[in-house]
């Protein structure tokens, strides 16, 4: 997914449901059925998985990664982030 494409998901306190597989051959976000899936190389030991899915989705999101915040499913494939903050662009508005 080319970077900014979810950027219309990008307000502020969002609720972002995504489903994560980890260990697969390239990093990738997709949009299938209306459900994010974001696979990443990481193995998912010592919250590598995790940082490397919050550092795709917020390319994809066109935002930055500190702006993402893991809320639920820390463990899980299923996983819920949450926007915080606003970006340059709401300031300038």
């Amino acid at each position: 997914m080319k970077k900014g494409e979810l950027s219309h998901l990008a307000q502020e306190g969002a609720r972002i449901a995504v489903r994560v597989t980890p260990k697969v051959s390239r990093n990738e976000v997709t949009l299938h059925d209306g459900q994010i899936r974001v696979m990443t190389t990481a193995i998912p030991e010592d919250g590598k998985a995790n940082k490397a899915v919050q550092k795709l989705l917020a390319s994809a999101l066109g935002i930055a990664k500190s702006r993402l915040e893991l809320r639920q499913g820390a463990f899980s494939r299923n996983q819920a982030l949450r926007t915080v903050g606003r970006s340059v662009a709401d300031i300038w508005d």
